[in-house]
């Protein structure tokens, strides 16, 4: 079975994903710069980038995670059929007994096979029945969590996936607690209705379709009871209890993912807290948004109370209507008294599948939620679509023969707060460029529209010629070295936070990207050198040693084209002349573009560009 799946090829079922939307040339050598830009702050508004809630009904989530399935249909039939079987093994077991009693004490006559005693008969095929249903349980359950874990699997490629493509900008101002709550949480849910609800569904259908037919073969009349019996368990119950948990199960998702992000955001900030005294009014608002979701939860809990509380009425009404019917029928002739017997028997003992589809509802409603949400990332459009081989597949020469950068009359907002207004510059090839300017100016946002994070609402920016918008992104990004205010760190080693810059870099050019930035010597004074760990967010280096890790990446990347935003903010005086003839070096056969607000740190440019409100040279 294993084996067979395994031969499912893996671009079918990404496939199946996809379908289902789980979906201006340069200037001078020593330019003379003019730039404009409105004095606004440069964040993104906190709440711009969020999705607005999903209008889909709990029908639509359904199907749509469904047709996921479809490449592993073959392996989902077969864990139907020996669903069915196992559960009438099971339903068979209590109507052989049944048999078997009224054979021994003469109620009803059965013949026997090959001279064997009936009753002795009945009893081997109740054994037989007892042990393939555990078989067979075993089998449909492995069968469905195969599938479930497999497309788990996928589920979560896709959404990395999807997150690379949104982000930065649809990233900006997004909770990223609640976007972990959605990683692990939320997709681990989808689990249940992989493995627990869409075979127990075709299951019930059919396990019930087949004991409507047996009973109805005993009398119409009990065909009847036992086909609204089964309905109401299996269909008007769920449906019922769906409607009442469908917003509860939303909230309690949404509240986890609020919870989440609230408790990274204290661990981040945890010295802050400690140091200013503010852990009181910290617990107090987690102990608040604890008990918002606990009350979630509790009320989810009541309604899967009442409602199992209403399925086991309705089950004890069939079963006692069916002891009626048949008594009935009996004491009019219509049927025999052991007739009547496994009537009741197979009545009582068959809504275990509509009993199982009935308790579904009650983890449904968290389930349809978390589907919800995965699918709202899986489906969400990013703001700057990235431009594949696909889309272009002629070569950018610009990556191997740079000619510098140019900015156009560029205007740009994030929602209501424009940050740049009609914006032009030059940046020369082999020229360092810098860009002052007071905080708010703007001056991050353009290096963040050179690096195409964002578009532009207006102009253009070429590099080498070219418009930055028709660019392949895997060659623009190869062109380009970024070194942001905050640098980034993994919980790894110095030099694997290094090699970001260059995933298969040998240690050797670690350490000459290191002594470029300055780091050289403080690494090879720690006790275990470049192996050291760094700690969760770089905990445990100071600023300064964080902001050099980021600028040996850009150094070790050596791509023609370096931006980099105020790389000398946390270094003395010392460290920064150091990297500063580092980057005058550099200069020599790259690109440079320098942020900052010091002027000091203006000495090695070739031009200086300033930004501020209005417009000035």
């Amino acid at each position: 079975l294993k084996e067979e799946a395994e031969r499912i090829p893996e671009a079918e079922i990404q496939a199946s994903l996809n379908e289902h939307h789980v979906s201006a040339p340069s200037g001078a050598d020593v330019p003379s710069v003019m730039l404009g830009a409105d004095e606004v702050m440069s964040a993104a508004p906190e709440n711009e980038n969020r999705k607005p809630a999903s209008a889909r009904s709990g029908f639509a989530v359904m199907g749509q995670l469904i047709g996921l399935v479809s490449p592993l249909l073959p392996i989902m039939l077969l864990a139907i059929a020996l669903g069915v079987i196992g559960f009438l093994m099971a339903i068979f077991v209590t109507i052989f007994a049944g048999m078997a009693l009224q054979s021994g004490s003469g109620l009803l006559a059965l013949p026997g096979v090959f001279g064997a005693d009936p009753v002795r008969l009945l009893f081997i095929f109740m054994g037989a029945a007892a042990v393939l249903r555990g078989l067979l349980h075993y089998a449909e359950q492995y069968c469905n969590h195969y599938i479930a874990f497999r497309l788990l699997a996928l589920i979560r490629h896709k959404v990395f996936e999807a997150l690379r493509k949104l982000a930065p900008a649809k990233m900006d101002g997004r909770d990223k607690g609640d976007l972990i709550s959605v990683l692990t949480a939320d997709i681990e849910l989808l689990e249940v209705f992989y493995a627990h609800t869409i075979s127990p569904i075709a299951i019930a259908v059919i396990v019930s379709g087949i004991m409507t037919a047996f009973l109805a073969a005993i009398h119409p009349s009990a065909g009847c009871l036992a086909f609204a019996g089964y309905l109401t368990v299996g269909l008007i119950i769920p449906l019922w209890n769906g409607g009442r948990t469908r917003g509860e199960g939303a909230e309690n998702r949404a509240g986890m993912g609020a919870l989440s992000g609230y408790v990274l955001d204290s661990l981040r900030g945890l010295d802050v807290t400690l140091g200013f005294g503010y852990g009181e009014k910290r617990r107090a608002a987690m102990a608040e948004k604890s008990d918002e979701l606990a009350g979630t939860s509790g009320r989810l809990a009541s309604l899967a109370g009442g409602q199992s509380a209403v399925t086991t009425l309705v089950i004890l009404v069939c079963s006692f209507g069916m002891a009626f019917l048949t008594a009935h029928l009996a004491e009019t002739g219509a049927i025999g008294p052991g007739e009547a017997l496994i009537a009741v028997l197979a009545m009582s003992g068959s809504f275990g599948p509509v009993t199982a589809l009935s308790a579904l509802s009650n983890s449904l409603a968290l389930t349809l939620g978390a589907g919800d949400r995965v699918l709202g990332i899986l489906e969400e459009e990013p703001v700057v679509k990235e431009i594949t081989a696909y889309d272009r597949q002629d070569s950018w020469e610009g990556y191997y023969h740079f000619e510098g950068a140019r900015v156009s009359h560029v205007s740009f907002a994030y929602g209501a707060e424009k940050v740049l207004d009609d914006v032009s510059l030059t940046i020369p090839r082999g020229k360092i460029t810098g860009i002052l300017g007071p905080s708010g100016s703007g001056k991050s946002t353009l290096l963040k529209l050179l690096m195409r994070f964002y578009d532009a609402d207006s102009g253009d920016i070429l590099l080498s010629g070219e418009d930055i918008r028709r660019i392949q992104t895997n060659r623009l990004r190869d062109a380009e070295a970024y070194v942001a205010q905050e640098t980034q760190l993994f919980n790894d080693t110095i030099a694997e936070n290094i090699a970001v810059g260059k995933v298969d870099a040998s240690r050797v050019e670690i350490m000459r990207a290191a002594k470029k930035a300055s780091l050289d010597e403080f690494v090879r004074a720690l006790p275990n050198g470049y192996d050291t760990k760094v700690g969760e967010l770089g905990d445990a280096l100071s600023g300064g040693e964080r902001q050099r890790i980021g600028l040996a990446r850009a150094f070790l990347h050596n791509a023609p084209f370096l931006l980099l935003d105020e790389p000398t903010s946390n270094l003395d005086a010392l460290n920064e002349g150091i990297i500063l003839k580092s980057l005058r070096e550099e200069a020599k056969e790259k690109t440079v573009v320098l942020v900052t607000h010091r002027k000091s740190t203006m000495k090695v440019c070739d031009a200086v560009a300033e930004m501020k409100s209005g417009r000035s040279s």
